[in-house]
């Protein structure tokens, strides 16, 4: 029994310290990559839910409850968050995505874009990524909020300047085109 109570003492020792060399990595990194305060605390939160999950396995199974008993409930908890995310798909995905767009996203605040998307041109200047969208800015003045998980799946076009952009905008200038006067 003194085995299984020293051993739960150092795992909680260990799970103190790598969280908060967790949460110091992902703030580095969002520095580093010149992200929002607001994001490096989702993603950190995030990967922490994560790891604490991993914690409360390892602390269980040092305390001897059987695997059968923790299969029992895991499969239980997990078939009723299964059922609850089925139906929240897309946001699951999105949520997914921003985490992987925070660490491999070749993008960032600031960046002048193109989305290539057959329906529509997506073209301007990214202003914020957040958990859910990517927020451009057009060059028309529109806003377009763009779901996370579909800028995974297109093709996007980096511009160095917004002069750049516009010499490749289907659009003349930097305002939509004028529509005929038919109210006469």
């Amino acid at each position: 029994m003194m085995v299984q109570i020293g051993l739960a003492a150092l795992l909680v020792v260990a799970y103190v310290i790598v969280s908060r060399i967790l949460k110091s990595s992902v703030a580095l990194l969002g520095r580093t990559k010149a992200v929002s305060e607001v994001r490096i605390t989702y993603v950190s939160r995030m990967l922490n839910l994560g790891f604490t999950g991993v914690f409360v396995l390892l602390i269980c199974l040092v305390l001897g409850i059987g695997y059968g008993q923790l299969a029992i409930f895991f499969s239980s908890v997990f078939a009723v968050v299964g059922v609850a995310l089925f139906a929240q798909w897309s946001i699951l995905s999105n949520i997914t995505a921003s985490l992987l767009i925070f660490f491999g996203f070749p993008y960032r605040v600031g960046d002048w874009v193109k989305v290539v998307d057959k329906d529509d041109e997506i073209l301007g200047q990214i202003t914020e990524i957040s958990t859910f969208h990517v927020i451009i800015h057009r060059l028309s003045g529109d806003v377009v909020t763009y779901p996370n998980n579909l800028i995974l799946q297109k093709a996007v076009v980096r511009f160095d300047s917004r002069e750049a952009a516009q010499a490749m905008s289907q659009f003349s200038g930097s305002k939509p085109p004028e529509q005929p006067d038919t109210a006469k």
